[in-house]
């Protein structure tokens, strides 16, 4: 079958579902990560023919998509900050908005050296791997409670060469104390309120880990909670506090921040102009 016949099947079957810029990008994905080809392998060879073989995996995409599963979880493969970054149903998709919060604190500190970084909630470790490859001095710790998300986590640190030490720890036992004081903790936390399952896609609630999104309605701020009081443990004096926040509620986090006596609070927007990053200084 003609690759570009693969692609109009793609659209038919697809484009109730999905806008038909994202079905597109759902079939280049799949060539570059299938044939090891680029997009523009249709503009130059509009004849290129598919043996049954290589046809296979198209349409067992073409399945799950349907099916509305995450084109990453599909493909098993993301990337994040330019890295390529193993994903299953054990972690959540790493995010462009995540992005913003690691450059952030590259921004922040682009010249300063010998940093200790700890990432709550690593995930798949995208956060902690990105950091570690940027600042190649420093020392870089990822925690999760989960064990299947740290076998994820140890195999990207691991794939992308890069040394982080990862602990399975639970941030709501507010008790946890680390050998380490940090210069720098990030987190990017469970913050979707059940009451906001409404407004988000079947791909994600449906797909994504239930525990690393919601928190409940009467109390959604309880892991930055927790991780306010356990950063007051363990931030050095002068160390700063990264969060990604539910845009909803930027001021309730920056007012929680500020009772825990955190300095320089800053507030941030994401690129689609949403209160989504917040920081503070250790006094």
């Amino acid at each position: 079958m003609l690759l570009t016949e693969i692609k109009s099947i793609f659209h038919t079957e697809l484009d109730q579902l999905y806008p038909k810029e994202e079905v597109d990008h759902f079939f280049y994905l799949s060539i570059e990560h299938f044939l090891g080809l680029e997009r523009f392998v249709l503009v130059m060879q509009p004849q290129l023919t598919l043996t049954k073989d290589e046809e296979r995996p198209f349409f067992e995409t073409l399945s799950a998509l349907k099916q509305e599963t995450p084109i990453q979880y599909i493909l098993g493969e993301v990337y994040f900050m330019e890295l390529k970054f193993i994903v299953n149903k054990n972690v959540l998709i790493p995010r462009p908005e995540t992005e913003e919060l690691v450059h952030w604190v590259l921004d922040d500190v682009a010249s300063q050296k010998d940093l200790k970084i700890l990432d709550i909630g690593t995930g798949s470790g995208c956060i902690a791997v990105a950091l570690a490859k940027h600042l190649p001095k420093a020392e870089v710790f990822g925690l999760d409670i989960s064990k299947e998300a740290l076998q994820v986590a140890t195999q990207n640190a691991e794939a992308n060469q890069m040394e982080v030490t990862f602990h399975q720890y639970d941030i709501l036992n507010l008790n946890l104390q680390l050998e380490h004081k940090f210069d720098i903790i990030i987190s990017n936390p469970p913050y979707v309120r059940q009451q906001e399952k409404v407004e988000m896609r079947k791909n994600v609630k449906q797909f994504e880990p239930d525990g690393a999104l919601f928190v409940p309605d009467d109390n959604p701020l309880l892991f930055y909670e927790a991780i306010a009081q356990f950063s007051k443990r363990n931030l050095k004096r002068g160390g700063h506090l990264y969060l990604e926040i539910n845009q909803y509620l930027g001021q309730e986090t920056q007012d929680l921040l500020e009772a825990h006596n955190f300095l320089e609070i800053e507030l941030r927007k994401d690129f689609f102009g949403n209160f989504r990053m917040l920081k503070g200084l250790q006094n």
